[in-house]
């Protein structure tokens, strides 16, 4: 299992995003044990804090990260909305676009070979996975829909084994939005996984029956 070398925290925590510090170290941890095992994957890039924190695992184990996102912004980040960030939109067409942002803070912190972006929507891609993940990671769009499909679309294919992380988990409303903590009920719910580790508001599961490509519930 690989250390967060002091270079590659100081680029996550200095990237733009959301994820505390403790929770980074949570997830840097669970894809450093699974990143031989086979390719790690994040839905939801933004900026590429997280993916820091993945890519760091990656490249320890020489591994692979794929992070998908359409680049265009969750409903929260949008204009009028609590996380819009103005320096995030493009003025010539005036619409969020977080890739630009993106790429330089993977090529910064020296991780263009092992994080791979893929730009489009997660519903669009997972229709077309076929790859067994040892790790995947959801932190994409919030509201109820996208959530429940972020997970019916990508959860299926982590192998036997593997992990599957949940951020932004607040059982209590007055907390955060609750449709994370309904994938991470469905999830239990769905008996494919077992509850194994939290830290602040990210959960860890790991798949304990069915191969990649089985149903999860």
């Amino acid at each position: 299992m690989s250390d967060l070398s002091a270079d590659l925290l100081a680029h996550a925590v200095a990237a733009k995003g959301f994820m505390p510090d403790d929770e980074g170290a949570l997830l840097h941890r669970c894809a450093a044990e699974r990143a031989s095992s086979g390719p790690l994957l994040e839905v939801g890039t933004y900026c590429g804090k997280s993916a820091i924190y993945l890519g760091a695992a990656a490249q320890a184990a020489g591994g692979t990260v794929f992070t998908v996102d359409h680049h265009r912004g969750s409903e929260e980040n949008q204009a009028g909305w609590e996380h819009h960030d103005a320096t995030l939109v493009d003025p010539a067409i005036g619409r969020m676009d977080t890739l630009p942002v993106f790429r330089r803070t993977i090529h910064d912190a020296g991780l263009e070979d092992v994080v791979v972006a893929i730009v489009g929507r997660s519903t669009t891609v997972s229709a077309h996975w076929r790859t067994p993940l040892s790790l995947l990671f959801i932190d994409g769009g919030h509201a109820e829909e996208h959530a429940q499909n972020d997970y019916s679309g990508w959860a299926p294919w982590v192998m036997a084994g593997g992990l599957l992380v949940i951020h932004d988990v607040f059982p209590n409303p007055a907390d955060g939005g609750q449709p994370p903590f309904h994938v991470w009920q469905r999830a239990i719910a769905g008996g494919a996984w077992d509850d194994v580790e939290t830290v602040g508001s990210m959960r860890v599961l790991r798949r304990t029956s069915g191969e990649a490509g089985d149903p999860v519930g």
